[in-house]
């Protein structure tokens, strides 16, 4: 019946791409509008596609030198799987096309949520909001359809070992998590150079458009104003899509490593079986409900924020309440060991990525007193209003980091049954909490692709010189998107924080594999005991490794994952703050050059800024992503498996409470300028409303380049060490 159950999995994963393709042909074949509609969206969309090209040579580039480099560890040394190499490969390519498939969807359907706007606010929303799920849709089928074509090739292609045949699952699993390693590459990559990309367009086209020749957002006069709108679709859709297909294959990958490795002292490869397979059939599940979630969101046509907001939490909500009882069906079917509890700590996994998303939207929606307050502080300048996000930023982590603190131990402790030295399910309970987080991903990251679909149809709106009553609504639109994209983003930070720990337990896994690889069979403890490596628990790797606060090693991990989160972000801000330079200088240049422009006689060169913002990004986004590579190689080499683990424990506690300070700051920071221009303090114009558009600008690469891409660098750190273990066992300097 197990067996039966599995194939759940890749029906589902084909049911969400079909799906995604009739909503995409369903957006097709609404109208674009008015011609000058169409000839803004062509525009933008030749503009993200332009960009894609060139950033997928580079990531090219990288994947076939990293390629060459598994090959040789592979087949030269023995050191990896011989699937590692293409199974990097694979990982990579699918979490490009989703973004691709995203981002190409999102362009084509700005232009029709804002003709569909001039009809009616539901209409616009229903648009907006079904073209975003195609994303979502697109991430968790191609996901899927990815995992589960590895498992069985794996199954069929790795020989069982006769000596134990448990270790197949678990080698198995830990080859899978390597195409985890190029989704994560390809991601890094995606995020950090989407949001190079559209942080400097957006910086140059607030800072001199709107404070210094006080024109409006999207303003076609603006030279940066197409560059802008570019960036919203390859920074939010293109990037947020290969960011969210990492982590939600990685949860899985990391779950299914740790089921598999929880069974194998026992040689019970039936109950091993099921555990790999139960987080797989958890995100099938979450598939179907998401869909039905989907079909849940409408609106009537006079409503308010709180009424928009309410509309979609309706369809996350429903598909979450409806995983609760899927999930306790699914354990029980299974007939997998203490499936009630382990069912529990599913529920307490998605019962914390409800609490970030609320708590996000707290602070950082105008429709709360936070983000007001932040707006009132406008009134004494644009200090106060950079002294005020910071510190809403800083405060805004509590809750969050409350709540996974909280969710890490009562996972842990339900899975291992109130036994808190039963690590081994504990460790799985705590991955099966990070795919209950992300189980219902299909709606939301609908909520969240949403976003730069509203936007850039309010950016079309503008441009076409459309109604007010039109821009009336597509700026409620808009203003609906600010929040759930930064309620996404608080929601994929949440979740690599369980992941992140996932991943931690599988590199012990790995070191297990590792150590067989290069034909250690036993290990001597510091206590004199020998234990095979087969048979041998978490804890005794950690004693065997000295993984303790007492060793040095372990500590320089620490400060050094630590710094990596730091270095990283300042690395990303300083790359934002360059590229935007050049675009303020390029706008100013035009104004000064170009006669008639801001009397709207002359055209501005669109294509130069988008040429600023293209080239700014490819290359500024190298150094950083492959830093987050060099790290743990290097780490492993000179102090080994101990400062491989601090470093990994340093970069998942200080990158996850920096990285929701980063998001929910620059959300708030967005929202309060978005306030003002609903008409408070002053409305537009306002010296209130100069004061928070230059909060908004310093919060853009907070929000949309470095918080968001924290997550990655804290997974991918992670996959990296796990699939360059047998080199850290094998050549560790110390």
């Amino acid at each position: 019946m197990e067996t039966s159950l599995f194939w759940i999995v890749p029906v589902s994963s084909a049911l969400a791409l079909l799906l995604a393709w009739y909503f995409y042909r369903q957006m097709k074949a609404e109208s674009e509008g008015t011609p000058t509609m169409e000839c803004i969206a062509l525009h933008v969309r030749t503009g993200a596609m332009s960009y894609l090209k060139q950033q997928y040579k580079v990531v090219t580039m990288v994947f076939v030198c990293l390629v060459i480099f598994f090959a040789i560890m592979a087949y030269g040394f023995n050191l990896q799987n011989h699937w590692v190499p293409v199974a990097f490969l694979t990982g990579g390519f699918f979490s490009g096309l989703s973004g691709y498939l995203g981002m190409k969807t999102a362009t084509y359907a700005s232009a029709r949520t804002a003709n569909a706007a001039r009809n009616s606010l539901n209409k616009g929303l229903r648009i907006a909001f079904r073209s975003g799920a195609v994303m979502g849709l697109v991430v968790v089928g191609l996901g899927l359809l990815d995992i589960s074509f590895w498992y069985l090739l794996l199954q069929y292609c790795i020989p069982e070992d006769v000596m134990n045949p448990a270790s197949k699952l678990c080698v198995i699993t830990t080859t899978m998590l390597t195409f985890g390693m190029g989704a994560s590459t390809q991601a890094l990559f995606a995020r950090v150079g989407g949001g190079i990309y559209t942080k400097a367009a957006d910086v140059g086209a607030d800072l001199v458009g709107k404070v210094e020749a006080g024109i409006p957002e999207d303003d076609p006069r603006n030279p940066a104003t197409i560059a802008d709108n570019v960036g919203d679709n390859v920074g939010d859709v293109a990037g947020m899509g290969a960011d969210l297909y990492e982590s939600y294959c990685g949860s899985i990958l990391a779950t299914s490593a740790l089921g598999a490795a929880a069974f194998i002292a026992s040689g019970d490869t039936e109950m091993q079986f099921k555990a790999v397979i139960a987080p797989m059939l958890i995100a099938a599940v979450g598939i179907l409900l998401s869909i039905l979630g989907i079909f849940a969101v409408r609106t009537r046509e006079d409503a308010s924020m709180k009424d928009l907001l309410k509309s979609l939490s309706f369809g996350t909500n429903l598909s979450s309440v409806l995983i609760v009882f899927a999930t306790f069906l699914i354990m029980w079917l299974l007939g997998i060991d203490n499936w009630i509890n382990l069912s529990i700590s599913v529920v307490i996994g998605l019962v914390v990525g409800v609490i970030i998303g609320r708590s996000t939207e707290y602070y950082t929606s105008q429709s709360y007193k936070p983000t007001q307050k932040l707006s009132e502080s406008g009134k004494t300048g644009p200090a106060t209003v950079i002294i005020s996000g910071i510190g809403l930023g800083m405060i805004s982590t509590t809750i969050p980091v409350i709540a996974v603190v909280i969710g890490i131990i009562l996972s842990y402790w339900f899975a291992a049954g109130f036994d808190f030295t039963n690590i081994s399910m504990g460790l799985y309970g705590i991955g099966i909490a990070a795919v209950g987080m992300l189980s219902t991903l299909g709606i939301t990251l609908a909520t969240d692709a949403y976003g730069p679909i509203a936007d850039n149809a309010g950016g079309n709106a503008e441009m076409s010189g459309l109604g007010e009553e039109v821009r009336k609504r597509t700026d409620a639109l808009d203003s609906l998107g600010n929040t759930t994209a930064a309620t996404g983003k608080g929601f994929a930070i949440g979740s690599a924080a369980l992941t992140g720990l996932s991943l931690l337990a599988s590199y012990i896994e790995e070191i297990r594999i590792g150590l067989d690889r290069i034909g250690t069979a036993i290990l001597e403890l510091p206590n004199g005991i020998e234990v095979a490596v087969h048979e041998a628990s978490f804890t005794d790797f950690m004693m065997y490794y000295d993984v303790t606060l007492m060793n040095p090693k372990v500590i320089s991990g620490m400060f050094i994952g630590s710094m990596m989160a730091f270095l990283f972000c300042g690395l990303t801000m300083n790359a934002v703050g360059r590229a935007a330079s050049r675009m303020v200088e390029e706008v100013r240049r035009q104004f000064r050059e170009i006669k008639g422009i801001l009397e709207g006689k002359a055209e501005p060169d669109y294509a130069r800024c988008v040429q600023i913002s293209t080239k700014g990004a490819q290359h500024e986004m190298v150094f950083p992503s492959l830093l987050a590579i060099i790290a743990p190689v290097a780490t492993g080499l000179i102090f080994g498996v101990p400062g491989v683990i601090g470093l990994l424990i340093g970069g998942l506690s200080s990158g996850f409470v920096l990285a929701i300070f980063m998001a929910n700051a620059g959300g708030a920071w967005d929202n309060a300028k978005k306030y003002v221009e609903e008409g408070n303090f002053g409305g537009k114009g306002s010296e209130v409303h100069r004061a928070t558009v230059v909060g908004d600008t310093v919060g853009d690469p907070f929000k949309d380049t470095s918080g968001p891409s924290l997550n990655i660098l804290v997974k991918l750190m992670s996959m990296v060490a796990i699939v360059m273990a047998g080199l850290t066992v094998s050549w560790s300097l110390f």
